[in-house]
């Protein structure tokens, strides 16, 4: 027979507690404990999708290797990201922003992919308005199925009946487990969802995409085990004000994690940025100053990105400092290494940084070019145009080395860009050792 019992389980961790507590014991989140009804019996009521035959063990010298065929997705941008397409039976997670762009994604690559039978389980939007949406795209294709099926053991019955080749869910956490009696979008209920909806799409060796929301501090919503159960985890990033959009891959049983893929927000939807040095730098030629170009890498991927940099008098007693897209705490280090090791009074500047595109680069080689865009606002001089650098800058003022030095230089010459400033490396002047190096060579 069975019986029920009352757990308080926290909202940020996923810890189980007997009784409420107002501060969760692993996590020490404030106020993040919710009860929840939870249904027990003596046998168990989950049903495995892939049946209940006993398996056998098998020696691992033994065992013949299986060779697996990506599925391309007809996104050269997310292929890339994936190491080359989706695997068979893989488990997908894609993780962003509200209105960022994953339903617009997802929906392009059952749009470009019409030969292949998709079935789309719609939690947050009615089949009219995914229909609205797809019309905008592109032509609808044929043999794409909406769900709106939201308890998962009727939804895997209807994917066992017409066994697609690509199952996307949009979200995770609309759906509802029968086995529990919480609510959806807690952690129970994702955590059971996601459990059975992983066996079915190993069951049909298809790949399955889910979607997943994300929380005020950026990290995907639901237990951390979620991101342990799938293959791929993908986070879509991009300011909402602007038009660039990153997939970057945090996790990946497949391939590489070192790899992100470039979007341009468009009315017709996202399209694929397979140059985005050309987007991130100006090409009208002026001269203006307190700006620089700096070559990073994002994953294993080279970028040519502009900085922005604005130095002006105090208006009040304490001096601004404020960054976009370049780590706070990072700027303040660099101006007190300019103005201890280069002389520049800063301390009574106001120091406004800016990245063009509304990235966000963590990257240390832009150190250098960040350094030369204050130098240029606080001096009032240009940079000479084809120049830009890449290098980090320690707290002794010193110039350091970056990794891949030899795929910056290559994108940063392929790109037209004739005097590459770095640690060891400058094709037209002489090598930079120090931030009194760079001062120097811009002042000239």
């Amino acid at each position: 027979m069975a019986k029920t019992k009352t757990q308080y389980i926290c909202q940020s961790c996923g810890a189980n507690s007997p009784k409420w507590l107002g501060k969760c014991p692993q996590c020490h989140a404030w106020n993040s404990m919710e009860e929840s009804i939870v249904e027990t019996s003596s046998k168990s009521v989950r049903q495995n999708p892939i049946g209940t035959d006993t398996q056998k063990l098998f020696k691992l010298k033994e065992v013949a290797p299986e060779k697996h065929h990506r599925i391309g997705s007809r996104i050269g941008e997310l292929d890339r990201v994936l190491g080359g397409g989706m695997m068979p039976g893989s488990v997908i997670l894609i993780g962003g922003e509200p209105g960022i762009g994953k339903s617009t994604l997802l929906l392009q690559l059952t749009l470009k992919n019409p030969d292949k039978k998709i079935v789309y389980v719609a939690g947050e939007e009615s089949s009219a308005q995914i229909k609205d949406r797809a019309d905008r795209l592109g032509t609808v294709s044929e043999k794409c199925y909406i769900s709106t099926e939201l308890i998962v053991e009727q939804l895997n019955e209807q994917l066992k009946k017409e066994r697609p080749d690509i199952i996307i869910v949009d979200s995770i956490q609309t759906l509802q487990s029968r086995n529990l009696e919480s609510i959806p979008g807690t952690i129970s209920q994702i955590r059971e969802s996601a459990y059975q909806l992983i066996n079915m799409a190993k069951y049909l060796n298809v790949p399955l995409f889910l979607v997943g929301h994300i929380t005020k501090s950026g990290n995907i919503a639901g237990p951390k085990v979620l991101e342990h159960m799938v293959d791929t985890v993908l986070q879509f990033e991009g300011e909402h004000t602007g038009q660039l959009r990153l997939l970057r891959t945090t996790k990946n049983r497949f391939g590489s994690t070192a790899e992100i893929g470039v979007f341009e927000m468009l009315q017709s939807g996202l399209r694929e940025v397979s140059n985005p040095s050309e987007l991130l730098t100006r090409t009208d030629g002026e001269e203006l100053t307190g700006t620089a170009v700096a070559v990073v890498n994002e994953g294993i991927r080279p970028l040519m990105v502009e900085v922005q940099a604005l130095v002006s008098p105090a208006s009040y007693g304490t001096p601004q400092r404020s960054s976009n897209g370049y780590d706070h705490k990072r700027l303040n280090m660099l101006l007190a290494v300019l103005e201890k090791r280069a002389g520049l009074k800063l301390s009574s500047r106001d120091v406004f940084v800016n990245i063009a595109g509304g990235l966000k680069i963590a990257d240390t080689a832009i150190d250098m070019a960040m350094a030369a865009a204050i130098i240029s606002s606080y001096l009032d001089i240009t940079i000479p145009p084809h120049t830009c650098f890449s290098g980090e800058i320690g707290l002794a003022g010193e110039i350091r080395s970056v990794s891949r030095i030899e795929q910056r230089i290559s994108e940063a010459s392929r790109l037209g860009y004739k005097n590459i400033h770095t640690h060891s490396t400058s094709k037209s002047q002489s090598a930079l050792g120090n931030i009194g190096d760079l001062v120097r060579i811009l002042g000239q």
